[in-house]
């Protein structure tokens, strides 16, 4: 026994410290070479330590504005998303547990993002499918009456693309929780005590399942503000999400913006960080709560 212990002891020691080489370590070595770059101290622009750039993130609108129009896209797509998860998990629970259905819905979570966005561009532009249906039908008469979805300032192609490529992994998260949490006994007692349907969704079935996967939500809006290929190729040149924005500044021909786009990063780093520890600081508490 003492030897078993011992040896998961090392294996757990091995594995932590894999985590720290292969994971932890770079990462804090991209923060700490993103910050330095940002107060000129090292990269080509080197000309030593000052706090010009840092003044010019903090109290210029560019930042703020993409922090704010990526958040925007992020809770409105988690939104729709878990809006329609819900409904289909709660309605086809049976479906979704055998048959077809519980394959198919695995088939979305295989495309990547470039695919999906490039999807909704010949679904969503002008000269797109719909559009092509739409003058077909009869509803509008050119090319310029089809309303602006990909490239808009509302985000709409974004939004549309990112709901496509989270809401099956929800609705395959909720018929989980729906069985791992017995949801089914709380509803057959919450039938015996009189409830009405209406009451059971809202006050029992939908709560559960929020709850349970709150973690969860909180880090696929993160994981939706920070995305990449999606913004870029549906999404215009102001406003943009804040990945693009970074990007552009540090891969551009303009030398003089690298800094700013490192510590544009560096700054939405912390933020991200300090979202975090709010949400485990009242994670924390509430388990403490529920425990006395």
């Amino acid at each position: 026994m003492g030897l078993r212990f011992n040896n998961k002891m090392n294996n757990s020691k091995l594995f932590k410290g894999l985590f720290l080489a292969i994971v932890v370590l770079p990462v804090a070595s991209g923060l700490v070479y993103a910050f330095l770059f940002s107060l000129g101290i090292i990269g080509v622009l080197n000309k030593g330590f000052h706090w010009d750039v840092w003044q010019t993130v903090l109290f210029d609108k560019p930042f703020w504005v993409s922090f704010g129009y990526s958040l925007y896209v992020a809770l409105l797509s988690v939104a729709i998303s878990l809006s329609v998860a819900l409904t289909i998990a709660l309605s086809w629970q049976k479906k979704l547990q055998k048959g077809l259905l519980s394959n198919v819905i695995y088939l979305p979570l295989c495309f990547p993002a470039t695919v999906m966005a490039f999807f909704s561009f010949q679904l969503l532009a002008k000269s797109g499918l719909l559009s092509r249906i739409g003058y077909q039908l009869g509803f509008i008469k050119e090319i310029n009456d089809f309303p602006v979805l990909i490239k808009d300032a509302y985000g709409m192609g974004i939004i549309f693309t990112s709901v496509l490529l989270i809401t099956p992994f929800f609705i395959i998260l909720f018929s989980n929780l729906y069985q791992s949490e017995k949801i089914a006994s709380y509803v057959n007692l919450a039938k015996t005590l009189g409830a009405s349907n209406r009451q059971i969704l809202q006050k029992v079935m939908v709560p559960i399942l929020l709850k349970r996967a709150s973690i969860t939500i909180y880090l696929f809006v993160i994981f939706v503000m920070g995305s990449y290929e999606v913004p870029l190729l549906l999404g215009r040149q102001n406003p943009q999400m804040i990945s693009v924005a970074v990007l552009q500044k540090i891969q551009r021909f303009n030398l003089y913006d690298m800094p700013q786009g490192y510590a544009m990063s560096m700054l939405y780093v912390l933020l991200i960080m300090l979202i975090l520890l709010i949400i485990y600081i009242k994670n924390s508490n509430l388990f403490k709560t529920q425990n006395s």
